[in-house]
């Protein structure tokens, strides 16, 4: 029999859970379940979970916020009109709260790594924290060991929590024609070293100890591009240090794009300088995937995606003079760019394809849905 599964996601735009949705969308076993997504009304997600044939539920509501009171009656109302055999949240808790409250089981996946606040560590905070989360989930995917541990650190019980990989389609290289036209687009000599950074630009990025790191590499005579994809919050004071550091030749901005397979095609090297909420990065699974080598920081969820000299380089996070080691090893080391390219294809095709995530996402439903409930 065929099982109902109704998404919620909060999401207005398309980040890292909105990307595991759709590739759901495209890969879960039509045969065994029927899955549909409640998002805000207007999402950028509708168009591309409608385009592998997913329903899709605009709600006038939830937006950009994990919990109102507001947004779990709304959530309410839905649940009780499309009756799911289970329900799966991305982070929006009014969607927890209004699937139990409904008697539906709850599936919620945690995508983000971050500090726990010091009072949800111990005492009464923690006591609460463990007893709210454990009510309202029958089972909590992880999508790095780290962020079971921010859930185990909260007081949450280690059984009910199952850390999964994410999992991304393979990205195709562009044609050499087409790399061609962006190199001249963008000034890029063929003997340009070039790295790329894929990313909101937010403080907790480290768009700015890339470009520190960038400073000392200029400083020396070497000649590369760094490209910078994505829009943010801190994008000005990012531009601001460019243009006070000279570096302006160095640096592309590219803002928003959907030309993630050129921009990997050009890379030399792609970047993750993240310190904060960092858990398995969709971007660095898609530059896997097309063997691209990867130099990013030992935080949250990247030295349990990354084996360091193996598929790719740790940095120690917030260290721009340990980020400029590691970009001129890259550099100056061909045989070790391209040793470090073969392992990162490698890992990719055992671990972080598309069909894999949704096996495994699929495993957890099916045992909730048997009953099999995760011990808390």
């Amino acid at each position: 029999m065929v099982k109902r599964i109704l998404n919620i996601i909060s999401d207005q735009n398309i980040g890292g859970a909105g990307k595991c949705l759709i590739n759901m969308a495209k890969y879960y076993d039509k045969e065994r379940f029927l899955m549909e997504t409640a998002v805000p009304a207007g999402s950028a997600l509708i168009p591309e979970l409608e385009a592998f044939g997913m329903k899709v539920y605009e709600v006038e509501a939830i937006a950009d916020r994990s919990f109102s009171f507001g947004d779990m009656k709304t959530l309410k109302k839905l649940v009780k009109t499309v009756d799911p055999d289970l329900v799966h949240t991305h982070g929006a808790f009014s969607g927890r709260v209004a699937a139990k409250r409904c008697g539906k089981p709850v599936v919620y996946t945690r995508h983000s790594v971050f500090e726990v606040n010091p009072k949800l560590k111990k005492g009464l905070g923690r006591l609460i924290n463990k007893k709210i989360n454990e009510h309202y989930a029958d089972a909590i995917i992880a999508v790095t060991e780290a962020a079971k541990k921010n859930l185990t650190d909260g007081g949450i019980s280690p059984s009910l929590i199952i850390p999964l990989d994410n999992g991304v389609d393979p990205v195709t290289r562009c044609s050499d024609s087409e790399v061609a036209v962006f190199q001249k687009q963008w000034r890029i000599a063929e003997d340009d070293f070039v790295m790329a950074i894929l990313a909101r630009i937010e403080p907790y990025k480290g768009h700015l100890l890339l470009i520190e790191a960038a400073a000392a590499l200029a400083a020396e005579g070497r000649k590369f591009k760094l490209i910078i994809a994505g829009t943010g919050s801190f994008e000005a004071e990012v531009k601001e240090q460019v243009k006070a550091r000279g570096l302006a030749d160095y640096i592309i901005f590219l803002g928003f794009t959907k030309e993630v397979p050129l921009i990997l095609s050009v890379a030399d090297v792609q970047m993750n300088a993240s310190y904060g909420t960092e858990a398995c990065s969709i971007a660095l699974l898609e530059g896997f995937s097309m063997g691209v080598p990867v130099i990013a920081s030992d935080y949250g969820g990247n030295p349990y995606a990354i084996d360091d000299g193996a598929d790719g380089l740790l940095f120690e996070s917030r260290n721009a003079e340990d980020l400029a080691a590691k970009m001129r090893l890259l550099m100056e080391d061909s045989a070790l760019r391209e040793r470090l390219g073969k392992g990162a294809k490698e890992i990719y095709s055992r671990r972080f394809t598309g069909e894999i995530y949704a096996r495994n996402v699929e495993a957890v439903y099916e045992k909730v849905l048997e009953g099999g409930l995760y011990a808390k």
